[in-house]
């Protein structure tokens, strides 16, 4: 048995899509597309380079609120879009902790700092500390940690499970990560608009109340991830005890919004039946 919704991806106005759904224990409930091929992720490799710096935490490296960026800033507030840098760009519009901020420059920092307080380059950093170690053998990171990685449904696959149910880390700090930073904070959520409260936790966004939204209106509020503008997602639903990863090669735009929350709601759906 698949989940025949995953199908649905067919329909979307795209040159190539893969997707696939996974449970926590790691059972692929469903698998669409060409899971093999590498794609963009855009800001999906946020996640993976967040669970990278989370590893660094572990490790003693770093610590979440030590100075890192702007005065004020700390480890932390980079990782929840709080430091006051701008999108993409390495200047500062408020004070730490202000405003939701989502900013790729704020991922380059963390970068930077990682690689300071490690002596590895951040991409090896993150080969070395998720990638290898979960078997993501195809994915990637030569340049921004922010948006340039290049990863394949069957990797995401891979780690979508490991978010589930966590070897690498402690699941104490992946909770942390699926918690709210800075409740209350408001700020604009690429490609919906401005949001108040504009909830994420460490490197991922959190569903909670906003609508619309790129998940499913059927879609937990604790669910958390991440979209890219290469047109890819990666979610995970707690409640629903599963995890859809979606790639494809078309940039971000009214499709997405369009066709994205009914793919959602058509996947929790179908899960339900087994």
């Amino acid at each position: 048995m698949s989940l025949q919704s995953l199908a649905l991806i067919e329909n979307w106005p795209v040159p190539t899509a893969a997707a696939a759904v996974v449970r926590a224990d790691g059972t692929l409930l469903g698998s669409h597309g060409p899971a093999a091929r590498p794609f963009a992720l855009a800001s999906v490799t946020k996640p993976l380079a967040a669970y990278a710096v989370l590893v660094a935490y572990e490790e003693g490296a770093i610590e979440l609120d030590e100075p890192a960026g702007p005065e004020g800033s700390t480890v932390r507030h980079l990782l929840a879009h709080t430091s006051g840098l701008a999108f993409d760009e390495h200047r500062v519009t408020s004070a730490p902790g202000e405003r939701r901020l989502y900013s790729n420059a704020g991922f380059e920092v963390l970068g930077e700092h990682i690689a300071k307080a490690t002596d590895i380059p951040f991409g090896e950093y993150l080969r070395q500390a998720v990638l290898a170690p979960l078997g993501m053998a195809s994915t990637t990171l030569d340049g921004s940690p922010a948006k340039d990685g290049v990863s394949t449904v069957d990797d995401l696959v891979r780690f979508a499970a490991e978010v589930q149910a966590p070897r690498l880390l402690d699941p104490r700090t992946v909770a942390e990560a699926m918690t709210v930073q800075f409740p209350g904070t408001k700020g604009v959520l690429p490609g919906y608009g401005h949001r108040n409260p504009n909830d994420w936790g460490l490197g991922f966004e959190i569903r909670d109340s906003k609508s619309p939204h790129w998940t499913g209106g059927s879609s937990s509020p604790r669910t958390f991830g991440h979209f890219g503008q290469s047109g890819t997602f990666l979610w995970i639903d707690p409640v629903a005890g599963v995890a859809c990863a979606a790639l494809t090669d078309r940039a971000f735009g009214p499709w997405a919004v369009e066709a994205w929350p009914p793919f959602t709601d058509a996947v929790l759906e179908d899960v339900k039946k087994w």
